[in-house]
């Protein structure tokens, strides 16, 4: 398979899972409900972040923490997205 093609198939799950996670938790991501946490989304996401980095630097990256990698990739979107609705 070409690199461009692993990209394309890599990058369809990626939005695959933020689509079903979307579905799944409504807008949660960008429009966090604020009850116990009092930060906007980019700080959310930024705190989720960090939780999947400290995840990946304390077990490594295996078949147990693949989805970490996936999850990260994911909110790495949305941080993005986030940042841009804030300008």
């Amino acid at each position: 398979m070409e690199t461009r093609d692993e990209i394309l198939e890599v990058t369809a799950q990626v939005t695959n899972l933020l689509l079903e996670k979307n579905d799944a938790y409504g807008d949660s991501a960008l429009h966090p409900i604020g009850i116990f946490s009092k930060g906007d989304a980019v700080q959310s996401l930024t705190a989720r972040i960090d939780d999947k980095l400290m995840r990946i630097k304390n077990r490594g990256i295996n078949d147990q923490t693949e989805d970490t990698v996936d999850d990260l990739i994911g909110y790495l979107v949305l941080l993005k997205i986030a940042i841009k609705n804030q300008k």
